[in-house]
């Protein structure tokens, strides 16, 4: 997906391509850089300011970014090990563990 958020210093639009399930209505992606153990800087805007518009293959929505609950946090974790069964093997890299971030419709 296509993400823009608004720059939490600039005030500007900031946009970055991110993998994503879905969840029902809901998109979920993790806050990752990569493997850095710090949170990329689009988390850190959706922090400061959780709107934001998403472009789908199928077109575009405005959602509002969350953090997911301890109890979403395993069950989406689990949903993003069926796309990469190697992923908690990499996530131990990760000092500071990895945010699962729900996008959901405004």
């Amino acid at each position: 997906m296509h993400l823009t958020a608004i720059g939490r210093r600039s005030a500007q639009k900031r946009s970055v391509i991110l993998a994503y399930v879905e969840d029902g209505a809901n998109l979920v992606t993790m806050a990752m850089n990569g493997w850095d153990p710090a949170d990329p800087a689009w988390w850190l805007n959706l922090q400061a300011n959780p709107e934001a518009h998403v472009e789908l293959v199928d077109g575009g929505r405005d959602v509002i970014a969350r953090k997911a609950t301890a109890e979403e946090q395993q069950s989406l974790w689990r949903r993003w090990t069926e796309v990469n069964p190697k992923l908690d093997n990499f996530a131990v890299r990760r000092t500071n563990g990895t945010t699962v971030v729900i996008l959901e419709p405004a």
